[in-house]
């Protein structure tokens, strides 16, 4: 699991730019609120695979605790999947010049629909009621990437539980364009995973500071709890 440092100056700022307020979101309507499960694909947790974040799979237990948690209170759960063909790179061709020609061949072969990669991990316990989306770029909220924002409109849910792969690329690109599309997000800090702490830390301490409550996997059960 990660070692999860928010710094003073970040809680300190974000505390001030509220008006004194630790939280921007402490009143929630878990009917209103969706758990939203990025990327937990083989790809991102076999060992071996191109892609393979190991902190990824230490977060399974806490996105299942979450899941049920949410179920029983009402609200909707969906497990967002990265799925890439040969059309997403043509009309996102500037990825090509970010990744090698290797990686963005084993995005292409892994995260196709039906491939190995392109599934679930095997630990999650899903449930009939649970939505399934599919996502062409990192963010899931971008104008093309999935039709995930229509959906939670279309169910009247304004909060989002943020969890999953990569913190500080698909799980806060996400993050961000959800706040701006008028979505409360909060980011949970050990259920999501990145490629080290540095990189996991960072992210989180953008999030704090304007974007998104942050909390644990804990305090977020507690908040569910209060608010039934």
């Amino acid at each position: 699991m990660h070692n999860i440092e928010i710094s003073q100056h970040t809680l300190d700022a974000a505390t001030r730019r509220r008006g004194g307020r630790p939280y921007a979101f402490t009143e929630i309507n878990p009917a209103k609120t969706a758990l939203i499960v990025i990327d937990m694909q083989n790809y991102f947790m076999e060992v071996g695979m191109a892609a393979e974040v190991p902190t990824a799979r230490e977060i399974v237990p806490n996105i299942n605790k979450l899941a049920s948690k949410l179920r029983k209170a009402g609200g909707q759960v969906a497990w967002v999947i990265s799925t890439f063909d040969e059309d997403t790179f043509k009309n996102w061709s500037v990825i090509k010049q970010l990744f090698s020609q290797s990686r963005c061949d084993a995005m292409i072969e892994n995260l196709k629909t039906g491939a190995k990669g392109h599934a679930l991990w095997s630990e999650f316990n899903l449930e009939d009621q649970d939505w399934t989306i599919d996502k062409n770029r990192f963010s899931a909220f971008i104008q093309g990437s999935s039709n995930l924002e229509q959906r939670l409109k279309e169910a009247d849910i304004d909060t989002l539980i943020i969890t999953g792969t990569l913190t500080d690329v698909c799980c806060e690109s996400s993050a961000r364009d959800a706040m701006m599309l008028n979505f409360r997000p909060i980011m949970i800090s050990d259920a999501n995973a990145a490629a080290c702490d540095e990189d996991h830390n960072n992210a989180l301490n953008a999030m704090a500071r304007l974007f998104a409550d942050v909390l644990n996997t804990d305090q977020m059960l507690a908040r569910l709890e209060k608010n039934q």
